[in-house]
């Protein structure tokens, strides 16, 4: 492995890995934070990765739970080696809950039907393990904030962390985040990235598009005026808020490093750039600057000719965006809109439409792509344009 490790001093405005000011909700001084910045080898075989939801891996209405958990992992993974796909991307921790043996978070209601009840085995460790015996790489994806959505999980376990402290969290539109202007649910999310790197031999972490809640309002007045109280440097409320995910993504980055291993960090972000910003993600700091991630994938979820906005015109954007000498860009591929008549119905104008997307990809010299999700696989509508990748990439040269 390949280590730079260069100690900086940032400028402050918009830049999470630099010096920072934030006052958490109870309103305490300031804090100040040098981050160090360091880097990893860039990988240089192509990404060929599939995403996989906590939903494809619920068992909790099965009657052999670990059986059927660990029947789904084994199918997921002969599909993916069949279709010569090198990377899995599994949601590990949906609702700051856990498919692992964690310290910070209770195990996962998917796995059981009750959150914080002990699965009796190691499902993380399970799909590690065959997923690495065929050479497929596994990167643990993570919804950073999302505690619960309106209706899941249906009730939180006693040790969960926003049970046990409340302040950590807050309520937007009928569903529970942890504050991004907490310094405490900053520390409790960067331990969670740690703790994966240090316990399994995963190669990588992600992170979704999930950042500030959309829509969110004034939940986050009182940290706000708490911090405009308590800095003389003064940020607008849409740099307050871009800093505060800026200074965890920098956080999480640094815990990562200190594990001593070469577990990726990327963050999967909405592929339509505009989108970003309403979630307050900066996404063109994170990708002009070492100290916040190693790849990024857009999720350029578009048709060839969607109306709205092309794959293309989509990717376009992304190709001009600066970007520092160790990042990966790979890009989100929507295979679950094949066939279908998302797109103003331009998905039904063709049954290539996939293949020809990652055919631009390559094109582009992008560093490889990541197919959402793996339920396309044997959905019925997206089953044709499916079946046409999966030809395509066992027949054609890989980069």
């Amino acid at each position: 492995m390949i280590k730079r490790i260069v100690p900086l001093i940032l400028s402050f405005i918009f830049l999470a890995a630099s010096i920072v000011y934030v006052a958490d909700k109870d309103k305490s001084a300031p804090k100040k934070a040098e981050i160090i910045q360091t880097t990893v080898e860039k990988p240089t075989e192509e990404m060929r990765g599939v995403w996989v939801t906590y939903m494809t891996l619920d068992v909790e209405n099965e009657a052999d739970k670990e059986g059927a958990f660990k029947d789904k992992i084994d199918t997921v993974l002969a599909d993916m080696e069949s279709a010569n796909l090198n990377t899995m991307i599994v949601q590990v921790r949906p609702f700051c809950d856990a498919i692992y043996r964690s310290k910070a978070f209770p195990w996962s209601h998917i796995l059981t039907g009750t959150q914080g009840e002990d699965p009796g085995y190691d499902p993380l460790e399970y799909i590690v393990t065959k997923a690495h015996e065929l050479n497929i790489m596994v990167h643990a994806w993570v919804n950073p904030y999302r505690i619960t959505t309106k209706e899941t999980p249906s009730e939180l376990s006693n040790d969960h962390p926003y049970i046990k402290d409340n302040d950590i969290g807050v309520e937007v539109n009928g569903s529970l985040y942890l504050n991004p202007a907490s310094d405490k649910a900053i520390g409790l999310i960067a331990d969670g990235a740690k703790e994966l790197a240090e316990n399994y031999d995963i190669d990588g972490i992600q992170f979704d598009d999930y950042f500030y809640p959309p829509d969110c309002g004034d939940f986050d007045a009182d940290d706000y005026e708490a911090y405009r109280e308590n800095t003389d440097d003064s940020l607008s409320l849409e740099e307050f808020r871009k800093d505060n995910v800026n200074r965890m993504i920098a956080q999480v980055y640094q815990s990562i490093r200190q594990t001593d291993k070469n577990v990726l960090f990327g963050i999967s972000p909405q592929g339509n750039l505009g989108n970003n910003k309403e979630l307050y993600a900066d996404v063109e700091a994170w990708c002009a600057e070492e100290g916040y991630i190693d790849y990024i994938c857009p999720q350029i979820y578009f048709s060839l000719d969607n109306p709205a906005l092309t794959f293309e015109d989509g990717l376009s954007d992304w190709l001009k965006m600066s970007k520092h000498d160790h990042l990966s860009l790979y890009v989100g591929i929507p295979a679950y809109k094949a066939g279908t008549d998302a797109d103003s119905g331009t998905w039904l104008d063709n049954d290539d439409i996939l293949r020809t997307e990652i055919d631009i990809t390559r094109s582009a010299g992008t560093d490889g792509f990541m197919l959402y999700s793996y339920d396309s696989f044997h959905n019925e509508d997206n089953e044709e344009e499916v079946q046409n990748v999966i030809r395509y990439l066992t027949t054609s040269p890989t980069q």
